[in-house]
């Protein structure tokens, strides 16, 4: 049998959800930070719920820090996101300043701890232009500073760094993922709010992978 020898940065959305399922015969454990942004909570149900269904063992670690210390929408409460479209301009303000890095960076400790040679992230090409921490080159750069600096030579596995959010949702469609078992909402609501950057997204990929969205919305006007 395979062993399974790669860590997976989950977060309960789209993309790491598809990538779980994707990579499940990798993948050893999964990994979901509490840093206190709007969704966490319910992005983290969401982690959970697959790991028990694919028996995978999950593991939330608490990064309260970044709340507490660092500026952005998405740590300010729902009233601070922004409303429109997914484009660097609007949503600049909901960068985590070097949120992936730091996940990143812990998950690579965690792996060496566990023997483990990868650490797998859902990154994608639409959050190049607004988010420097998904960016190919940052990717690159952080394999690299991760395996100087393991004994094992621990490196990051980003196979989505270079596709669409519409081919991660054909990708889901062959695993027969629901995504009404994700969430994506930077507003954190109890459904998702429909207007924010982040449901737009959502909304465009599923529509354009030729997938019906069972997603419910609090607000459906204007999405397409």
């Amino acid at each position: 049998m395979k062993k399974k020898d790669t860590i997976i940065v989950l977060s309960g959305g789209m993309d790491s959800v598809t990538m779980l399922y994707e990579f499940y015969s990798d993948i050893a454990l999964a990994v979901t930070f509490n840093y206190g942004s709007n969704h966490n909570a319910r992005e983290i149900e969401c982690a959970r719920l697959h790991c028990e269904r694919l028996g995978i063992e999950h593991i939330v670690i608490p990064l309260e820090f970044m709340k507490q210390y660092f500026a952005s929408s998405l740590l300010d409460g729902a009233e601070a996101i922004p409303e429109g479209n997914y484009d660097d301009e609007n949503m600049k303000s909901t960068v985590v300043p070097f949120r992936n890095g730091i996940m990143l960076a812990v998950a690579c400790g965690l792996a060496e701890s566990r023997g483990l040679s990868h650490v797998m992230i859902a990154n994608h090409s639409g959050d190049h232009a607004i988010y420097p921490d998904c960016r190919p080159a940052f990717v690159k750069a952080m394999s690299a500073a991760m395996s100087a600096g393991t004994y094992d030579g621990v490196t990051v596995m980003a196979p989505y760094t270079n596709i669409s959010k519409t081919e991660i949702a054909r990708h889901g469609a062959r695993f027969g993922i629901n995504y009404a078992e994700t969430y994506s909402c930077y507003k954190g609501g109890e459904v998702h709010c429909g207007v924010c950057g982040t449901c737009r997204e959502r909304r465009e990929a599923l529509h354009d992978a030729g997938i019906d969205d069972p997603t419910t919305y609090e607000t459906m006007s204007n999405l397409l």
